[in-house]
């Protein structure tokens, strides 16, 4: 196998969807790529996400443009990594809102993980050359906060670590609709490499427990109806079992991070080797599950050269 990035290759243009979720409430998709979410309240609208580019931020801008003409006040980050933040400024919002630890791992990582998606991801950074840095926000909360779009509330909320330490979700109770970034995945792979398997699962329990009509998930196809719902929640939690209960069991017996990734594959390629990033995602989320399973509480900072070295030693076995 080529020892270079499986996402690198994938290099070949998405097709977009704008799938309404609720009144007034989109989610911007395209084929497993990171996805959107769109709150249009009585007096402005709220962007959940706002893609790796200035030029796909524009994307969204046009869709959003072919159902309001209301300015676009908030961008709201699920959390900090590089290709859902680096667009924001495209949007020209009054107001960027994150959760503390979000903008903590900004400073903490955020151009560490910017340097390490720019060499993973080729395709969402073209027209990188406008990203004018990195994306700070400007509002933060500890656990929740709510914005008022007019009459519209949207309710922040931090339910837990989960795909990072800093997650949030934007619930739009009127509607009974969540948008919950990269918590929630539809036939796409979870990314964990920044992830913390032992909460990730309570984590969707506490999104399962608002009974969403609908999700805006971080990739994949936008879930309306309790059974999308369900089913998505479910699928989620088991590719985050199937993913680190073979790690653990190898790291629990002093195996090796090699032996680990065969006992993953193991599990994981007869289910999901058809979903969105997956073996890309493979050998980040190993290095993780293994880590935790040793007691590695907060996850270790993924470089551009930390990336090539996990890659190429499990690959090139």
């Amino acid at each position: 196998m080529a020892k270079q990035f499986a996402s690198t290759g994938d290099m070949g243009e998405k097709t977009v969807s704008f799938s309404e979720v609720g009144r007034d409430l989109y989610a911007f998709t395209a084929e497993g790529d990171p996805n959107t979410g769109v709150i249009i309240g009585d007096d402005s609208v709220m962007i959940f996400d706002a893609q790796a580019t200035p030029r796909l931020a524009n994307m969204v801008i046009e869709k959003v443009r072919s159902v309001t003409d209301k300015p676009i006040r908030y961008v709201t980050l699920s959390h900090y990594h590089a290709v859902r933040v680096l667009g924001a400024s495209a949007y020209n919002a009054d107001e960027i809102i994150a959760s503390d630890v979000c903008r903590a791992m900004v400073t903490e990582r955020g151009q560490e993980d910017w340097d390490s998606e720019f060499g993973r991801f080729p395709r969402l950074f073209e027209g990188h050359e406008s990203i004018p840095g990195l994306t700070w926000p400007t509002m933060t909360f500890e656990t929740s906060m709510t914005v008022y779009l007019g009459n519209r509330r949207v309710d922040l909320i931090h339910l837990g670590r989960a795909h990072t330490a800093g997650d949030i979700v934007a619930w739009v109770p009127d509607a009974g609709v969540m948008f919950t970034g990269d918590i929630v995945e539809y036939k796409s792979a979870c990314y964990c490499g920044d992830g913390h398997f032992s909460d990730w699962g309570g984590t969707l329990e506490a999104v399962r427990s608002f009974a969403p009509a609908a999700i805006a998930p971080g990739r994949g196809d936008a879930l309306v109806g309790e059974a999308k719902v369900e089913e998505a929640l479910d699928l989620t939690g088991d590719f985050l079992e199937s993913t680190y209960r073979p790690v653990a069991q190898v790291a629990a017996r002093g195996g090796t991070l090699k032996e680990a990734w065969d006992a993953c594959r193991a599990v994981c390629d007869p289910k999901f080797t058809d979903y969105a990033i997956y073996e890309h995602c493979l050998p980040f989320n190993v290095a993780r599950a293994y880590d935790e399973a040793r007691g590695i509480d907060t996850p270790r900072v993924w470089t551009a050269e930390r990336d090539r070295q996990v890659w190429e030693a499990l690959q090139g076995q």
